[in-house]
């Protein structure tokens, strides 16, 4: 709707100098007219711009829904896409670079995690993981549960690693509020490990090569018969073959047979030292209760994240294994461990 501006001029003068007063103020009058009629246009063109690229943009459906590969589908309201980031690694970033082709190359070097649930009273045992570890190039995290994380500073890794504090925390804890697989979706494989465990005959590059050739989604490290604690017999080393993915055994309440098709005769691995892919950890996070503390039960139940056929694809791998030491951690008592050390463990899928 168009409204009719009415300028009132003054009225003429007497005199000479009167009425070149007039037309000055006529003057000034006319000028402040054309200023604000250009001053008008250029907002009317400004407003009408960004309403069409406004009906441009709703019309192509730029800000909609954003599905990363890695991730399930995130309502991000009206962000562009350029802008969503949908997940996020565990790379330290450094205060000043002078190449970022440098930091993102860095980053994309390393394709692997491993979180370690630790105390210091274990600082050497981790120390040999995680040079084992660091040598391969993976991503190390530390969740100190003793929360004593100055007295790692004499590592010569320790600045390199990523400590994550919390007093009388378990594994599975840590897991829940810091590994959430939008978080980690950067990296292949991630290991999730307990500290009382030996790597003289474990190396980390054969294993994931094995684990990839074998097509597991799920696995663990076979454990020395001879010097481990072993609860299951699933999880001792055979000396032939490189995996097995089955055991055959008459003891405890559950019997092994050919027939067997679930935990913890085949599918199965223990919680100690589990190797998830990308795609197992996120079915696995999310079946982690978030009042889950000693994780006792949730082993038998990780073959549902096997992303297929159980019996296929999760597996216990023996050419690469490893000693569980079973030292009293985290205030396990003593008469739960000499409970533990009575016999194998006779547990079964419910």
């Amino acid at each position: 709707m168009y409204h009719m501006m009415v300028v009132s001029f003054p009225s003429l003068p007497k005199g000479p100098f009167g009425v070149r007063e007039y037309w000055c103020k006529v003057k000034l009058q006319t000028y402040t007219i054309f200023l604000c009629m250009i001053m008008l246009f250029i907002v009317y063109r400004m407003t009408n711009l960004h309403h069409r690229q406004t009906e441009m943009e709703m019309d192509s459906h730029s800000f909609e829904t954003v599905t990363d590969r890695h991730s399930t589908s995130v309502s991000v309201g009206y962000l562009p896409r350029g802008i969503v980031h949908s997940n996020s690694d565990m790379e330290l970033k450094p205060l000043w670079v002078k190449k970022r082709s440098e930091v993102e190359e860095g980053d994309k070097n390393r394709r692997n995690l491993i979180a370690i649930t630790v105390g210091i009273k274990q600082k050497t045992s981790v120390d040999a993981i995680v040079k084992k570890f660091l040598q391969e190039n993976f991503t190390v995290l530390l969740f100190h549960y003793d929360g004593n994380v100055n007295g790692w500073h004499d590592l010569q890794w320790s600045g390199s690693v990523i400590h994550i504090a919390a007093n009388d925390q378990t594994k599975w804890w840590f897991a829940k509020r810091f590994l959430h697989p939008d978080v980690v979706s950067a990296y292949d494989y991630i290991f999730l490990w307990d500290e009382d465990l030996g790597v003289d005959n474990f190396d980390p590059g054969r294993y994931l090569r094995i684990m990839k050739s074998a097509g597991l989604e799920i696995s663990q490290p076979a454990l020395d018969p001879k010097l481990s604690e072993i609860h299951h017999q699933i999880t001792a080393r055979r000396k032939k073959g490189k995996v097995h993915r089955r055991v055959y055994d008459s003891r405890g309440n559950r019997k092994c047979t050919r027939a067997s098709e679930g935990p913890p005769c085949s599918g199965w691995v223990e919680g100690m030292a589990p190797v998830f892919s990308r795609s197992a950890w996120r079915c696995a996070w999310n079946l982690i209760q978030n009042d889950l503390i000693h994780g006792w039960g949730m082993d038998m139940k990780l073959g549902y994240c096997a992303q297929g056929d159980r019996t296929e694809k999760v597996g216990v791998i023996d050419s690469e294994f490893i000693v569980h030491q079973g030292i009293q951690t985290l205030g396990e008592s003593s008469k739960t461990k000499s409970q533990r050390r009575e016999g194998l463990d006779s547990r079964t899928e419910r």
